[in-house]
């Protein structure tokens, strides 16, 4: 766990170093057809807790040292490819808009480092975790693998990443899956531990609304 924490650092250094050779990736007919989407930008900042899922309904020791390992394994193979094959977003610079989705999405845009874009590790964690779920709970799997695909498409609409790089961070979280998790077998979690994973799910999921219902409150305490 202490390794997966400071890796994540990493992160940046890469795009520090890739900056000046990193080039858009190729885009789509449907990356150019979808418009920008400010409403978007609250699924695309829920992907830090859907990341985090695991910490809420992952118990059992044996699992929680396979779910690290599978994200250790999706990190150094994104970083990889990232100093491989440097890519960077393109940014609407002309989106100008106002409200509360467009301010939410001003400040992911200014804080957010635009490089470092395929595959997406943001829809890998959020696709990783949610698998992981899954191996715990059915139900529970169904619902945080559909959070991610709106993660997902919240990269698309936020113009975040490119077709390609979702298609990318899906395929790197379905490949750590299949190394790590696939072979954990569901009746090693207790059926008490089972029974309580769609609570604590739940409970992630109302985290996140009172999240944002702050946001919006502060928001209109400075005056829109």
């Amino acid at each position: 766990m202490v390794l997966l924490f400071a890796t994540i650092p990493g992160y940046l250094v890469i795009a520090d170093i890739v900056a000046d050779a990193a080039t858009a990736a190729p885009a789509l007919a449907l990356d150019r057809a979808l418009p920008v989407q400010p409403v978007w930008s609250v699924v695309y900042l829920s992907l830090f807790l859907a990341a985090l899922l695991p910490i809420f309904v992952v118990h059992q020791q044996d699992l929680i040292g396979r779910v690290v390992r599978a994200f250790l394994f999706a990190w150094w193979s994104a970083f990889a490819i990232f100093l491989l094959y440097p890519t960077h977003a393109t940014i609407p610079l002309d989106y100008h808009e106002q409200g509360f989705f467009p301010a939410v999405l001003g400040a992911i845009y200014d804080s957010d480092a635009q490089y470092n874009c395929f595959p997406s590790l943001h829809v890998a964690q959020c696709y990783l975790a949610a698998l992981t779920c899954w191996r715990v709970h059915r139900g529970v799997g169904a619902a945080t693998i559909t959070w991610a695909t709106l993660v997902a498409l919240s990269t698309l609409f936020t113009k975040q990443h490119y077709v390609v790089d979702v298609i990318g961070g899906g395929a790197l979280a379905g490949i750590a899956y299949l190394i790590f998790l696939r072979s954990y077998p569901r009746e090693a979690t207790p059926e008490a531990e089972r029974r309580l994973a769609p609570l604590l799910a739940l409970g992630a999921f109302a985290l996140y609304g009172v999240m944002v219902i702050g946001f919006w409150l502060i928001w209109r305490w400075n005056g829109s």
